[in-house]
């Protein structure tokens, strides 16, 4: 999704670069990697469109041009949709979202989100054909009524972000879901390495050097395409860069992506609690919707308290308080680790991030692996995410 202005200078100790708002968990989906194991019902405590709207309110505090992104589950299984896009836009943010690709996002429905003042639409792509996609997404036709959305959104004046998931099942897909992109002119590739949770937990993470493998490519693929490259939940990626730029300076003239490596040095990361934070279908306030520890309820406190001051949110962006190798990194400022990740492994969000084969030289501590060129073991126990009986 597109950075407020000003993000470089970004203070993400008063707001964060993100702010999702999870609709809704309802869906047509039955999506492999799911975290929100998404159902077809919507459920009965999900905020109201008043309560809603209360929720833009409060984030008028964090400032002009909040990044807004609607999610779900199918964030257009609600029709409120388009009314909570206006009031947002009216509020000064800049109202995005990710519905899910079915029928329901029609171009009637587009041109509706269009005029109501929708910045981005962010919309998925985990495999390159629809054999390869629908079965990911469990939906036979997910993958033509995508294409068919992004060419609407197009045509709507809508710039369009690919979401693609990275594991086991999916990473040979890359290179022809990189080709497809360039032919369908969206303006972002978002690359979200698994995090275990939800009915994620059936799929197969990449062996973490494999993973920095994956990266290195995703890098080359930035200094060439005409879309942009970033990552989710996948912060090593600029540790990645960052390695690439400082070989590349000892053995010649820098490249473009030096350039970007060296813009990645300027920023500090962002990880979840730390510039990014997500509210529930039910108020719930988390540092990631693939973190499940809550701060609190926007019902009770307004999102911009919680996400200020919290200790869960407070601690999450103090990087000195990570342990393990993440702890004594010296890439952890400008990384951090997956905090999802490690709360995903270890029940600690600030544990060491297990996708992560780098290590400091002369640390001596704990790992979160035992072998770097095998995949970790994805944890197991009650499902994340999934509501109360």
């Amino acid at each position: 999704m597109p950075a407020p202005p000003g993000s470089r200078r970004l203070d993400t100790a008063e707001r964060p670069l993100v702010l999702i708002w999870e609709l809704t968990q309802a869906c047509g989906l039955a999506c492999n990697h799911c975290r929100a194991n998404a159902r077809p019902q919507c459920h009965p405590q999900e905020l109201t469109t008043a309560q809603g709207k209360g929720l833009l309110e409060d984030a008028r505090e964090f400032g002009d041009g909040q990044l807004v992104v609607l999610s779900g589950g199918d964030p257009l299984v609600r029709d409120d949709v388009e009314a909570l896009i206006e009031y947002g836009t009216e509020l000064g943010h800049r109202m995005t979202i990710t519905p899910s690709g079915t029928g329901s996002l029609t171009r009637a429905r587009i041109d509706g989100l269009a005029d109501a003042g929708l910045k981005r639409m962010a919309l998925s792509l985990d495999g390159a054909s629809a054999e390869s996609h629908d079965a990911f997404r469990g939906e036979a036709g997910s993958f033509e009524e995508t294409v068919r959305a992004i060419e609407d959104a197009n045509a709507a004046g809508i710039p369009v972000q690919i979401n693609t998931t990275v594991c086991g099942q999916t990473v040979d897909e890359l290179p022809a879901i990189r080709e497809l992109l360039g032919e369908l002119g969206v303006v972002m590739w978002s690359v979200f390495f698994l995090v275990p949770i939800g009915r994620g937990r059936i799929l197969e993470p990449l062996a973490p050097e494999k993973a920095d493998a994956v990266m290195d490519w995703l890098r080359t693929v930035s200094e060439t395409e005409p879309f942009g490259v970033k990552t989710t939940e996948a912060p090593q990626y600029r540790r990645v860069c960052l390695q690439h730029e400082s070989n590349a300076s000892n053995d010649g003239p820098a490249t473009t992506g030096d350039d970007h490596a060296a813009g990645l040095r300027r920023r500090r990361g962002i990880v979840a609690g730390d510039g990014f934070a997500f509210v529930s279908h039910t108020g719930e306030v988390f540092p990631s919707g693939f973190l499940p520890k809550s701060a609190g309820n926007v019902r009770k406190q307004s999102v911009t308290e919680l996400y200020r001051d919290s200790d869960l949110f407070r601690s999450l962006r103090d990087r000195d308080q990570l342990t393990g190798k993440c702890g004594a990194c010296e890439y952890r400022h400008v990384c951090g680790g997956s905090r999802s990740r490690a709360f995903a492994y270890f029940d600690d969000p600030l544990a060491s991030d297990p996708l992560c084969p780098y290590m400091t030289e002369g640390y001596d501590g704990p790992l979160p692996w035992n072998d770097t060129t095998q995949p970790p073991t994805p944890p197991s126990g009650p499902t994340a995410l999934t509501d109360a009986d």
